[in-house]
């Protein structure tokens, strides 16, 4: 159902969109890797490559400028121009501040990656799936899309206007064969902690201490599964989240 099926991954240098580009090239589709650090992304394509012989073009590119997205999707060659499946993955957060000791610059990073670049690769990919009549547009959400948590407000506001977008997305394709998914994770072991606490490894590792959460391959098993569902089946949303995790602040940990 894959086989030469060309995805486009963004955020595809390690966690979840990585997991999700080795899931895409097992299935024999041809992945085009977008991220902002270009030596990883080749490290990855070149391990596809070796692994199961996949087709790969790199995108180093920021999501959150609108030019450079536009410039680089418009100019991808004949060959990789046909996009059949887009997983908007790249996003982040950053600190647990009380919203009235914020940082704005934090603030603006969250919302320009996570909700402003998630509409710059859609709006620059979606038309030309409405022209050819198929496609499928895939939103890593998140759990705190839903519900908010102490120190999270900006951040869980990004993640609930996600979760907006999809279901907006998904009424203004309605009458085409167009599918939308939003996926909604809670505690996933990424690199996300790291990077909402700079790279502090002691807090990170505390996030995930004394339970087990998601890994990234299990977000991009279901991702897998949404997209090769028959094309009358479209699954609009999927809350996944570890089974010691009930809410977005209630844990289990032992």
């Amino acid at each position: 159902m894959l086989e030469n099926a060309i995805v486009l991954i963004t955020g595809a240098s390690s966690g979840i969109g990585a997991a999700c580009a080795t899931l895409f090239a097992r299935s024999g589709a041809k992945l085009i890797l977008v991220a902002r650090r270009q030596e990883r992304l080749q490290g990855l394509a070149a391990e596809l490559q070796q692994a199961y012989g996949t087709s790969s073009h790199l995108l180093p590119l920021d999501v959150r400028d609108a030019t450079a997205v536009q410039q680089a999707l418009q100019s991808l060659p004949p060959a990789w121009a046909e996009i059949d499946i887009l997983i908007n993955n790249a996003g982040l957060s950053r600190g647990l501040d009380k919203l009235h000791r914020g940082d704005v610059q934090d603030w603006e990073e969250m919302i320009d990656t996570n909700l402003k670049g998630l509409l710059y690769v859609t709006r620059a990919v979606l038309p030309g799936m409405v022209e050819r009549g198929r496609g499928h547009v895939v939103n890593i959400g998140s759990i705190a899309g839903r519900q908010t948590y102490p120190g999270g407000a900006v951040y869980c506001a990004s993640k609930a206007a996600v979760r907006a977008i999809s279901e907006g997305l998904k009424l203004d394709l309605l009458g085409t064969p167009i599918r939308v998914t939003e996926i909604q994770p809670g505690l996933v072991e990424t690199e996300f902690s790291q990077v909402r606490f700079r790279g502090d490894q002691e807090r990170a590792a505390a996030v995930y201490r004394g339970l087990t959460p998601l890994t990234a391959m299990d977000v991009a098993e279901v991702v897998l599964f949404a997209v090769t569902r028959p094309p009358h089946v479209n699954l609009s949303e999927v809350l996944l989240v570890p089974t010691d995790q009930a809410t977005t602040t209630m844990v289990h940990r032992r």
